[in-house]
């Protein structure tokens, strides 16, 4: 169960993230705000890499390398969109919209993964999607 307190760091963590953007991004550009975050994201995973001995160079060259540079070009397309969000948009609707990757993600899982379909799974995925479409203001 140690993963519940990496969950809970990374809920908080991520909790402030966009909050302190969409402040900053009143002065400061989207690309610009992110490239300064992924700066320190970089440097502080390198040191962990570090510490940890878990980097090996041979890592970047694996076939499955391949997935994670394709799933890296779709992680910074969802970070640089989020950011421009925002900048644009209030927290209290950008956040949760961009909460539906959880459903999205399910679904892929379900569907694509071959992970199992039960009639909690499904429940949890409409709950969530109804709670998200209520957080994001509904229909006013």
């Amino acid at each position: 169960m140690e993963y519940l307190l990496w969950v809970i760091v990374a809920l908080v963590a991520y909790g402030l993230m966009a909050p302190l953007t969409s402040v900053v991004t009143t002065d400061v550009p989207p690309a610009v705000a992110l490239f300064l975050s992924t700066t320190i994201f970089l440097c502080l995973t390198a040191v962990v890499l570090v510490t940890t001995s878990t980097g090996r160079p041979a890592d970047a060259t694996t076939p499955s390398a391949g997935i994670v540079y394709v799933a890296g070009l779709f992680l910074s397309t969802g970070i640089l969109a989020y950011y421009q969000a925002l900048e644009d948009g209030p927290v209290s609707v950008v956040v949760p919209i961009y909460g539906l990757f959880i459903v999205g993600s399910s679904i892929i899982g379900i569907a694509v993964l071959g992970e199992e379909l039960t009639a909690t799974r499904v429940a949890g995925i409409v709950v969530a999607a109804i709670a998200i479409y209520l957080a994001a203001g509904g229909a006013e």
